[in-house]
C-alpha cells in the first residue's frame, strides 16, 4: 500500500480521530508561527482540527485546508473557522495570503516536489512553514515496552523522538523560482495526553497502519496492546499520563 492510500484511510475513522487523537503542546504551536510577519496562519492537512483549535487559542487568524471530506466535516462541526477542501499540492488560497503554514502530523504525506512550490506561493515573504509531530516518549520504560508490543504498524518511523530526528534530518524544501526556504530549525516540547488503557487502545486504533489492516489481524493486535497495558502498574488502573513530545521542524520563506 502506498503513501496516498495510507493518507486517505483516515476519513472512515474521522469521529474516532476527533475524539482520541491528542492536541499539540501550546509552546510548540507558538514556536511554529510566532516568527512569522503576521498572524494569518494556514493549517494545512488540518484533519479534524486538533492543531486548528490550538492555533485559535493562541490568537492566530486561521484558515484550515483538508483534502478528506469526512475529516473536514468533523472540523467544521467542532470549530467556527474558515475551512476549505484542498490539499498541499493544490491550496485554494491566493498568492502571499498567509504569514505561516503549519501542518500537524501531516507534512510526511505531502508530495513536496509539488507542495513545496504551492506552499511558497501562498506564503508572504518572510513567512514560515512548520511541521509539528506528536511522538511517544519511549525514553520512559513502559512506553518503550508499548512500542515493542505494538510494532511498526502502530508505532511508525516518526513516532518516537530518535526515529523522528532520523526521519526529518534530511527533510528540506526545493527551490521554487525566486522563492526558496532557508535552513531548517528543529525543537522538541514536552507534552502528555490523559488516557486510560481503553482510551489509549482507541487512540492507537486511529493509526494509519491499523486502519488499513484486516479486521481480524487488527483486533488481535489491539487485544495484545490492551493486555500489555492492563499488565503494567503504570497503566492498569484508571487514568494516567501518556508521556509525549511535540517535535517541530521550521523553515522560513526568503
Amino acid at each position: 500500500m502506498d503513501a496516498k492510500e495510507y493518507a486517505s484511510s483516515f476519513g472512515a475513522a474521522a469521529s474516532a480521530y476527533a475524539e482520541h487523537r491528542p492536541d499539540y503542546a501550546r509552546d510548540a504551536v507558538r514556536w511554529g508561527f510566532e516568527p512569522a510577519p503576521g498572524t494569518r496562519v494556514l493549517d494545512l492537512g488540518a484533519g479534524t482540527g486538533k492543531l486548528t483549535a490550538t492555533l485559535v487559542e493562541a490568537g492566530a487568524d486561521v484558515v484550515a485546508v483538508e483534502p478528506d471530506v469526512e475529516m473536514l466535516a468533523e472540523l467544521r462541526r467542532g470549530l467556527d473557522v474558515r475551512a476549505l477542501l484542498g490539499s498541499a499540492e493544490g491550496i485554494p488560497l491566493p498568492d502571499g495570503s498567509v504569514d505561516a503554514v503549519l501542518a500537524g502530523n501531516a507534512m510526511h504525506w505531502f508530495d513536496m516536489a509539488v507542495a513545496g512550490p504551492e506552499i511558497a506561493r501562498v506564503l508572504a515573504p518572510g513567512g514560515v512553514l512548520t511541521g509539528l509531530w506528536n511522538v511517544l516518549d519511549d525514553r520512559v520504560e513502559w512506553v518503550d515496552g508499548l512500542a515493542a508490543v505494538a510494532g511498526s504498524d502502530v508505532i511508525g518511523p516518526r513516532d518516537t523522538p530518535a526515529a523522528w530526528r532520523a526521519e526529518t534530518e534530511g527533510m528540506h524544501l526545493p527551490k521554487t523560482g525566486e522563492a526558496c526556504f532557508g535552513s531548517p530549525e528543529t525543537a522538541e516540547f514536552a507534552h502528555e495526553q490523559r488516557r486510560t488503557a481503553d482510551s489509549l487502545v482507541a487512540t492507537l486504533a486511529t493509526r494509519a497502519g491499523l486502519l488499513v489492516m484486516a479486521e481480524d489481524e487488527r483486533d488481535a493486535l489491539l487485544d495484545r496492546i490492551r493486555g500489555y497495558l492492563t499488565s503494567r502498574p503504570e497503566t492498569a488502573d484508571g487514568e494516567f499520563a501518556l508521556p509525549m513530545l511535540t517535535c517541530g521542524l521550521r523553515v522560513r520563506r526568503r
